[in-house]
């Protein structure tokens, strides 16, 4: 539990808890992209990279509740209050059950007309409509999986948060494997194996309820508007980087088929799906970091709350430093993973781009943290600002006006240059709030 540790091993053991969670979160997606590349080829990679915005969408509305109710429910138990902190957990779980039924029905019925709004061509239609009625099938799992991961995390019980994510990204490999090579099902089967990753996760969390260990309990909800609008107002961040990535990834496709076609879309992917991973890991240090700031807020002990802070940051930049290194030094090896056609152009391209993009890693780390420190501290404003600027406010604009001045490389340029002003920004909000207070965050 939070406090019965020193702070620095309490922060340290968060961090690296939810690292582990946040990659195993991200390789559901990064799974399905290798076995689709080996197992179907381009045509099944171009259909996956068009789909994965509505994923990003649902898995984002999940972060919302998630975060932002366990978030909450960790400042009520630090001030003392754990019986708000039951009616938010009651509140997010029906809400979350609710939202799940509905997206998983509109993924059976609508699931051609929201591929072709995404942009699926013909050719392509069959497998991105596929793909997006199976996996969204399972809304309901993957909405009240990162609701329950977030409470069990913010309730002292990381190392378990941490053992359903990996369990459940394990067991997405592995079926996998088995679904799209040995049973030879392509497209449905790597999407059938996403699906039942969250479902094997949320097996792994009902320990900690069966044990009777959790401290959060649900009763009949009643409805607090205000409390709901400050779940709302601190997980709306972790929703907004969710559902960037899902913007950007639509923005890039449109931009990249207009210059280059499908091979370009194709090597967009890889770079993407590798980038989420790599994008997981600072996401995991600003949740990691997340429920000591708010625990500690809410306690009233600011100088915990400045101590996660300067461990997110320092750590996020080491960790940029080498994932940029990574990218510049070995390209090869990456693209290699997911081309199994070896063509040649599609090489290129993605040698190009994992250059360029791998920049951004210097940058978003810290952005990243600084988003997840302010909307741990009950501050939304520079949280929501942040998130807004790296997620659409900035690198949409740069996706539609960089690559009319450099081509190819102005559209993998967006994402370094975006992430380099937001990272400006969150650097002013900061020094702003301590001009102000000396720590505290302007609201």
């Amino acid at each position: 539990m939070i406090g019965q540790k020193s702070i620095l091993t309490t922060i340290f053991h968060y961090i690296l808890m939810n690292i582990c969670s946040m990659i195993g979160l991200s390789c559901y997606i990064l799974a399905d992209t290798y076995f689709i590349a080996n197992g179907v080829g381009s045509d099944g990679l171009v259909a996956l990279n068009i789909a994965i915005p509505a994923y990003s969408v649902v898995n984002g509305i999940g972060l919302l509740l998630g975060i932002g109710g366990a978030t909450m429910f960790a400042i009520a138990r630090g001030a003392g209050d754990p019986e708000k902190g039951n009616r938010i957990f009651s509140q997010v779980l029906v809400i979350a059950a609710a939202l799940g039924i509905v997206f998983s029905l509109a993924a059976l019925l609508f699931a051609r007309p929201v591929a072709e709004m995404l942009g699926a061509h013909p050719s392509i239609l069959p497998l991105t409509e596929k793909y997006l009625r199976v996996t969204m099938g399972f809304s309901l799992a993957f909405i009240l999986n990162n609701v329950m991961v977030a409470f069990v995390r913010n309730d002292g019980k990381p190392n378990l948060a941490m053992a359903a994510m990996l369990s459940g990204s394990v067991a997405n490999i592995i079926f996998d494997y088995i679904l799209v090579f040995p049973m030879k099902l392509g497209m449905f089967g790597a999407a059938l194996a996403t699906g039942f990753s969250p479902v094997i996760s949320l097996c792994i969390l009902s320990v900690h309820l069966i044990r009777r260990q959790n401290r959060f309990h649900f009763k009949r909800p009643r409805f607090s508007f205000e409390e709901l609008r400050r779940v709302i107002g601190s997980g709306t961040p972790s929703f907004i980087l969710e559902l960037s990535n899902g913007v950007v990834i639509l923005v890039f496709n449109m931009v990249l088929l207009s210059i280059s076609g499908d091979t370009a879309v194709a090597a967009y992917g890889i770079i993407a799906n590798v980038a989420l991973v790599c994008i997981s890991i600072f996401t995991g240090i600003g949740q990691g970091i997340q429920p000591v700031v708010s625990h500690c807020y809410g306690a009233g002990d600011l100088a915990s709350v400045r101590k996660a802070l300067l461990c997110g940051t320092g750590l996020s930049l080491l960790c940029g430093c080498l994932l940029m290194g990574i990218g510049m030094l070995f390209p090869e090896p990456i693209i290699a993973a997911f081309n199994r056609e070896n063509d040649p152009v599609l090489s290129a391209m993605a040698l190009e781009g994992i250059r360029i993009y791998f920049i951004s890693f210097l940058f978003a780390g810290i952005s990243i943290v600084l988003t997840a420190y302010f909307a741990a501290s009950a501050k939304p404003f520079p949280s929501l600002t942040l998130s807004l600027l790296r997620g659409i406010a900035a690198v949409v604009p740069l996706a539609l006006i960089l690559p009319r001045i450099f081509g190819l490389s102005g559209v993998w340029a967006a994402v370094p240059v975006a992430e380099a002003i937001t990272l400006m920004v969150g650097a002013a909000f900061y020094l702003k709030s301590r001009g102000k207070s000396g720590d505290s965050t302007a609201s």
